[in-house]
């Protein structure tokens, strides 16, 4: 039998999984980061803020930031001096990120269309990898965490903000409900398509418990691993080290 994986709460195999995410983010990409303020409330932007003053972007350092399709984060880190490199799966996305870098005046990022299970990059090239929101649609995640740490130099970090679990008593059901019942509808009221955001929902769902994802970051070869929850754990930041 082959290797099938999760799409939502379906199993699907997963080339169809890579062609329906694809499929997703092209139909999101315009109305991306205005869901964003939708659905979080604009929290989305502490949540990030937060996870660019952890990644601590230097002056002249290279970073690759993964999945970074509409620039929040690369925007972020390119005000601090880092040369970021934008990578994302979904043209769609990056060209929403060019367009508003393009109207911000920014034009130190460089944009690049890649896969992060295949990546193009040569070793060690990287001081610093990012991935915020990305990691839970990757098919294969454990293949984009070695190819994080082979493109990263020695002594490279790895960063990743995503959803996670919320773990405050009572919280959790009151979540479940909003995202689950009020998402979707946020989704077709602001976007007009209920069906991306229920996937987005449920890859939430569907991604590995906090403690899981850190022994994959460990299994990838990365060192002194650390998880920092936000707000109960409905968000966590994840890091480690290539040493």
């Amino acid at each position: 039998m082959s290797e099938q994986v999760s799409f939502g709460y379906e199993t699907v195999e997963p080339e169809e999984k890579t062609r329906r995410v694809g499929a997703v983010f092209s139909n999101v990409a315009a109305k991306y980061d205005i869901m964003n303020d939708a659905m979080s409330g604009g929290m989305h932007r502490l949540w990030k803020d937060r996870f660019v003053r952890r990644v601590k972007p230097q002056p002249g350092e290279q970073i690759l930031d993964m999945a970074g399709g509409t620039g929040d984060i690369a925007f972020r880190m390119a005000e601090r001096g880092a040369r970021v490199t934008v990578s994302d799966i979904n043209q769609d996305m990056l060209d929403v990120g060019i367009e508003r870098a393009v109207k911000r005046g920014i034009d130190t990022l460089v944009w690049s269309r890649q896969n992060a299970e295949e990546l193009t990059f040569s070793s060690r090239t990287f001081d610093a990898y990012t991935i915020a929101f990305g990691i839970r649609n990757v098919t294969h995640i454990d293949k984009a965490l070695r190819e994080a740490h082979r493109v990263l130099k020695h002594g490279g970090r790895f960063f990743c903000l995503e959803f996670s679990t919320m773990e405050w008593p009572g919280m959790k059901e009151v979540y479940d409900l909003y995202s689950h019942r009020l998402v979707p509808r946020i989704g077709e009221a602001v976007a007009g398509d209920a069906d991306s955001y229920r996937y987005l929902i449920e890859s939430i769902r569907r991604f590995p418990p906090m403690p899981e994802f850190e022994a994959m970051i460990r299994a990838a070869g990365f060192g002194r691993t650390r998880v920092e929850p936000i707000m109960g754990g409905l968000v966590a930041i994840h890091s480690g080290w290539k040493i």
